[in-house]
């Protein structure tokens, strides 16, 4: 062993000997996959292979540059296309290292692993930047031959190994801590740690975990011997096998459940949870850690606001968490939020990122930005949607590793402190679709931050098999977003009126005229004034079904040999627009559409027959009548051109904007002087739900 690894360890063994257990606890436990290793496994562990970065790292100022291929050579841009090329370990992880169990894994002799996963590598910065800890401490155990290697990174992703802890320990477990300090992580970074095998002798790690020193937690004032707790707002409406899985992964995990109050688990569907075989199991096993709610239905918004309002009302936890009913959680994340939320200078929302469950290793986002000019949502800037992590690991993105700033954080997990409740209320009764998006901007505005904190998420259902233009969800994606808007836009901005028509050419476009009508229903309710909103919310959704029915695009054909085949086969849109190309040839489009004579009404054969994946304006150009996949792709609907009721509704549509926006202030001073998210207020509609039983 070299002179080093020898003061090293010695200095380990001071630590030991000088650190008050009770000055300590843990805040992040290293944790592998013992099921789906091999759909998640990147995001827990990978072989270390040697990292690629890009040259952005070393140059920031480089990407202000436009790429000129003209003047590529052909050396170039092959040399270009190869440092492109995403290159993968050539070894199956199996061959690498193998998990033990819940909390250890085992190197094989002569390989290495790497910890600069989404869920294990620390986010360091996000501790610097909201909580007064000083230094985190790595404690972990050990046993083989070889080394754990500590590396920090910061904000523009470069890194470096800061300590090596060595380990000669075959016969017996050895325990290892270092104390690090959190400096230098303003702008981003992490720490993480690899562990090395020797040549001759496997390594394994176990019971990894980071620690903060307790006298630096807000909540308990730094009292080892207190410990805060959380309810968990479950939500669901006919999801029941979905649902009952995730409250039996949450009543197996022993850790979580020391700091679980209870599970408010809001049934509002007819195809109930409890129905399910093995609920009483499950039941019984959490005993008065669930609670079981029966209410009808009041949509997402409804069921998570029931869930803060029973947590308010009982009492006795400090935050909700806020947790979908067919998400698959990682246990741990819930851990993670709490213990990050009690440490913050002040009460903070801690949300955590949405990974596809169709795509494990693929996160959709980690927390979202709103922008108040066009009054619409989205990425963060600079991080784009859908990050695979098995194509580009932690270590190799470093975008990744600069602290982000979000707006708000989708309910899909989000842990809300129950101060922040009683302060501000709980969400608006909106049905479905930008509650969640209010919350934070209402949060915010009173001085409540929301983190989306690295090593949290859930696996959820994407969009990219959803379309509210095509269901019943538009009249709540428009009404509320607008709604949203005159609470926080003091003043209409210049894009409102092109963000509002914007929807229109496109469900015109499309042929979707049942979207149209329920723009237009969503705005006129929308000028009706918050009471009307607080009032129709237990039977608005029943209404804006019935308002859908009718239309060709809203008539569910199940049975494709009951509708007469399509004239022709359907050749999707082709070439390479430019973005002014492509712009210009909407506007012809919409042109067309607005002003043309084209119908599809009486058509007794549909022209083409168009798959789900290619429902975009641009293939309806020509179209007069089409069968249309559903989204869900087990049905179809039969899209009809009506041009002469497609202008009637543009108009009408279009006039009703023009109001809004011309009497914005004061459509504005009413929805602000209106306390919709009040426990008083809920209290009325829950009533109103109330099923007997």
């Amino acid at each position: 062993m070299s002179k080093t690894s020898m003061k090293r360890d010695a200095d380990v063994a001071e630590t030991r000997r000088t650190a008050s257990p009770s000055m300590w606890e843990t805040v992040n436990r290293v944790v592998f996959p013992v099921k789906d290793q091999d759909l998640t496994l990147p995001l827990y562990a990978i072989e270390w292979t040697r990292p690629h970065l890009p040259e952005q790292v070393f140059n920031p100022p480089i990407d202000l540059k436009r790429l000129n291929l003209s003047k590529q050579s052909l050396t170039g841009f092959q040399r270009m296309v190869d440092d492109g090329i995403t290159r993968h370990a050539e070894t199956d992880s199996n061959d690498v290292f193998t998990v033990g169990s819940r909390r250890s894994i085992t190197v094989k002799a002569g390989h290495r692993v790497s910890l600069c996963t989404f869920f294990n590598a620390f986010p360091a910065s996000y501790w610097r930047r909201w909580t007064n800890v000083g230094s985190i401490r790595l404690s972990l155990k050990a046993q083989g031959k070889g080394s754990v290697i500590v590396f920090k990174s910061n904000g523009r992703g470069l890194f470096s190994p800061i300590t090596t802890l060595g380990v000669d320990s075959s016969a017996r477990v050895t325990r290892i801590e270092t104390i690090l300090p959190l400096k230098g992580f303003i702008d981003g970074g992490y720490y993480w740690f690899d562990v090395k095998a020797d040549d001759d002798a496997p390594l394994t790690i176990s019971d990894a975990e980071w620690d903060a020193p307790v006298a630096a937690r807000r909540a308990h004032a730094g009292d080892a011997g207190k410990t805060t707790t959380a309810s968990i707002a479950i939500t669901t409406f006919n999801r029941p096998s979905y649902c009952h899985d995730q409250l039996k992964a949450i009543a197996a995990d022993d850790n979580l459940r020391r700091r679980l109050d209870t599970i408010y688990c809001v049934d509002q569907g007819t195809d109930l949870v409890r129905d399910q075989p093995g609920f009483a199991d499950t039941a019984r096993a959490l005993g008065g850690q669930l609670t079981y709610v029966r209410q009808a239905n009041l949509g997402g918004s409804g069921g998570y606001s029931r869930g803060m309002y029973e947590t308010l009302r009982a009492g006795s936890s400090d935050y909700v968490q806020l947790l979908d009913d067919d998400a698959i959680s990682e246990p741990e994340s819930i851990i993670r939020a709490i213990n990050f939320a009690d440490y913050t200078r002040k009460p903070t929302i801690v949300g955590g990122g949405m990974f596809h469950i169709d795509n494990r290793t693929i996160l959709l986002t980690l927390g979202e930005h709103w922008d108040p000019h066009s009054n619409m949502h989205g990425a963060i800037p600079g991080r784009p949607y859908n990050h695979d992590f098995a194509k580009h690991p932690l270590i190799e993105s470093p975008e990744w590793h600069q602290r982000l700033e979000a707006d708000y954080n989708a309910w899909w997990m989000c842990l809300i402190p129950t101060e922040v409740i009683r302060k501000i209320g709980l969400g608006l009764p909106l049905f479905i679709k930008h509650d969640d998006i209010e919350f934070g901007l209402r949060a915010r505005r009173h001085g409540f931050r929301t983190v989306a904190l690295p090593g949290v998420a859930v696996w959820h259902q994407a969009w990219h098999d959803k379309d509210p233009l095509r269901t019943w969800e538009e009249y709540f994606v428009l009404r509320n977003r607008w709604i949203q808007g005159l609470l926080y836009c003091d003043k209409p901005m210049p894009r409102f009126l092109r963000e509002m028509v914007a929807g229109d050419v496109n469900a015109g476009c499309k042929l979707t005229y049942s979207a149209m009508k329920l723009r237009n229903m969503a705005m006129r309710d929308l000028m009706r004034g918050p009471q009307y909103i607080i009032d129709t919310m237990p039977t608005i959704i029943s209404t804006v079904r019935k308002a859908r029915e009718g239309f060709a695009d809203s008539t569910v054909i199940s049975d494709l040999d009951s509708v007469p085949e399509p004239e022709h086969t359907f050749a999707a849109p082709n070439g390479r627009w430019t973005s002014l190309g492509f712009r210009a040839e909407l506007v012809r489009t919409f042109a067309r559409n607005l002003f043309g004579r084209g119908s599809g009404v009486n058509d007794e054969r549909p022209q083409v027959e168009i798959p789900y994946k290619d429902v975009f304006w641009m293939s309806f150009r020509g179209v007069n009548s089409a069968l249309v996949t559903t989204p869900d792709g087990d049905n179809v609907e039969w899209f009809r051109r009506d041009s002469d009721l497609y202008r009637r509704m543009f108009m009408s549509n279009l006039k009703l904007y023009g109001e809004l926006l011309k009497n914005w202030e004061r459509y504005s001073r009413m929805y602000r002087s209106c306390n919709m998210s009040s426990p008083k207020v809920w209290e009325k509609i829950f009533a109103q739900a109330c099923i007997d039983e």
